[in-house]
């Protein structure tokens, strides 16, 4: 079975508050980004085994190998074999990880016939990160909480490019947070995001900006260049370094 488990972008990322348990409330849009993907194998093994190719992935156990045994604790399947070739960049703010996570446990799922429903799998997927529950249904969301509360949105964005700038930076989720400055925004992304794209800039904005572009120019710079040539809205993506610009499709006609 092969799988393709695909990146996300945040459009707007305020964090609300910080939890006893350490985590962090947040208030965001997901939305999926289809032609953006990893390539996942998964195929009956006699003996389990992971592997990986493309981009490099950092020692330590990865988190496909976590959702087999998430599944396996669960369920006793028989072992698999995983092949993960890795194109999503790390520590980028697209979510590639958690969308690895979360595309075994629906393809393991579906190998032994598991019968796990989706609201099932977005608990078990959970435990994996808390950006994996969104993935498991995988079509625009409005976030809350710590990624675990998830509610469907109307947001069709096919009438436009979606660019990302990758300035090769890798920035981690703890670091992200420890430099963060909680100030929760007064403006509602859930009400903003059904109002036209060119009215978002300014207005949208992922809190993690400021600290980011401060230790990291370079991203700040990406995300200006995007405007000056021609975004209706740029942004940067989760925690990460990735920038994106939304460009219309639509061709100015001069004649």
């Amino acid at each position: 079975m092969i799988i393709y488990p695909n990146a996300k972008i945040n459009i707007g990322l305020n964090i609300a508050s910080k939890r006893l348990d350490g985590y962090h409330n947040i208030k965001s849009v997901f939305y999926p980004l289809k032609d953006s993907f990893d390539i996942l194998e998964i195929i009956e093994s006699p003996s389990f085994l992971f592997t990986s190719s493309g981009i490099n992935i950092p020692a330590g156990e990865n988190i496909c190998i976590k959702a087999f045994n998430l599944i396996n604790s669960n369920f006793s399947i028989s072992p698999v074999h995983i092949h993960l070739h890795k194109r999503i960049p790390i520590g980028a703010g697209l979510g590639g990880g958690s969308s690895d996570g979360s595309f075994t446990l629906k393809a393991l799922n579906q190998l032994f016939n598991l019968k796990i429903s989706n609201m099932e799998l977005e608990k078990l997927s959970l435990k994996l990160g808390a950006d994996c529950p969104f993935f498991i249904d995988n079509t625009p969301k409005y976030v809350e909480g710590i990624g675990d509360h998830l509610t469907p949105i109307s947001l069709d964005l096919s009438a436009y490019s979606i660019k990302l700038i990758n300035s090769n930076i890798h920035v981690s989720t703890k670091e992200a947070y420890s430099s963060l400055e909680i100030n929760s925004s007064k403006i509602s992304i859930l009400e903003y995001i059904s109002k036209p794209i060119h009215l978002w800039k300014g207005v949208i904005k992922n809190d993690f900006e400021f600290c980011i572009f401060k230790n990291y120019p370079i991203i700040e710079n990406a995300k200006n260049n995007l405007y000056d040539n021609g975004a209706i809205y740029a942004s940067l993506s989760g925690t990460g370094s990735v920038v994106y610009g939304l460009f219309s499709k639509k061709k100015i006609n001069h004649s």
